[in-house]
């Protein structure tokens, strides 16, 4: 793919995160002065290795880890080649991930096993909960200060085992943890502007809730600019949202699951921790967070980023009556998915 079919691409996605802020002259964005590193963890899977190609080209990066259980030497020496900003280096096994997490600002997770024909979020919960949790062990020892990406699902139990794991050895932040719900604001804008058809590249929708089926409530009543959906179009809208990881998986039919929109979505998401850990002002995209919006311990809403991470948990705004019934169904779901987490560390 050349550069420019690339930015054309991400022009057309419609996310905060344009085209230029990734290329400028010659296809790629000239250096910023700070030094940033980013580690991938699961650098060499279906979703680290689109991911880690994105991260290479973000001009925020000036250093790259990636590491995985095997295999990452060969993606690195791959994504090493490409003539941008940031230094490449592969780790591999356990007795590397210190060394590949030592410094960094941002910590990229999409470990685990992806989803298959007929598995629950509920199988996946009992594979990459243990990944996740020694994982974040050694974040807790190596680079306790980090901006955590959480990508691993199921994100509504992944992200609470992260933090009872950070307080377990007295370094949790609640600013510092982020489930990347973005797949969901991606797919939501994609979805709205077609069917409203409107360019999407000027489309937000923000998504609230989770990041499994009904948990992932969009908030298409706050959709920009503004559509006269009829109340049938916002039902199947919200649908389709909800279900379009299952979508993907259906598609690929038993070879895989949505990797490269994750790795897209993923991308985006570090960019905006980026900008915002360098001083970028109102950078705003929803996440999954500890949070007080609602009763729930942890909750997706708008976010606004900073040099601390979350600066500012922004609230949920005006719902119609569809999206406040959308809310209070989800909430038990989302409920037992958090306490899910938290009883695994306790109980392992």
């Amino acid at each position: 793919m050349t550069a420019s079919i690339l930015r054309s691409a991400l022009r057309r996605s419609g996310s905060s995160a344009t085209a230029s802020s990734y290329f400028a002259s010659r296809g790629f964005a000239s250096a910023p002065s700070h030094e940033r590193k980013v580690a991938v963890l699961g650098a060499a899977g279906g979703i680290g290795q689109p991911l880690s190609l994105l991260m290479k080209l973000n001009p925020l990066v000036s250093r790259l880890a990636l590491y995985d259980i095997a295999g990452t030497p060969g993606v690195a020496a791959d994504v090493s080649h490409i003539n941008t900003r940031s230094e490449v280096k592969g780790y591999a096994g356990d007795d590397q991930l210190g060394e590949a997490l030592e410094g960094s600002d941002v910590v990229i997770i999409p470990a685990g096993v992806p989803r298959k024909p007929g598995m629950t979020r509920d199988d996946l919960f009992k594979i990459n909960a243990g990944i996740v949790k020694s994982l974040c062990e050694a974040i807790a020892k190596y680079c306790p200060n980090a901006l955590v990406n959480m990508i691993s699902n199921p994100v509504n139990s992944t992200v609470p085992i992260a933090a009872e794991v950070f307080k377990s050895h007295g370094v949790y932040d609640p600013r510092r943890l982020f489930g990347v719900t973005t797949l969901d604001v991606v797919r939501a804008k994609t979805f709205y502007a077609g069917k409203a058809k409107v360019n999407v590249a000027d489309v937000n929708v923000p998504v609230i809730g989770g990041h499994a089926g009904i948990t992932i409530l969009p908030l298409f009543s706050q959709a920009t600019p503004k559509a006269n959906l009829s109340d049938e179009e916002i039902l199947a809208l919200t649908k389709r949202t909800q279900d379009g990881g299952t979508e993907v998986v259906e598609a690929k039919a038993g070879k895989g699951s949505a990797t490269l929109s994750m790795a897209y979505a993923g991308a985006i998401f570090a960019d905006a921790c980026l900008k915002g850990l360098n001083g970028v002002p109102d950078v705003v995209e929803c996440t999954f967070v500890q949070s007080t919006v609602t009763e729930l311990p942890f909750f997706a809403s708008k976010v606004r980023l900073g040099k601390n991470g979350v600066e500012e948990v922004l609230g949920l705004g005006p719902l119609t009556h569809f999206e406040k019934q959308g809310l209070e169904a989800l909430k038990p779901e989302l409920k037992s998915s958090i306490e899910k987490g938290i009883a695994f560390v306790h109980g392992n």
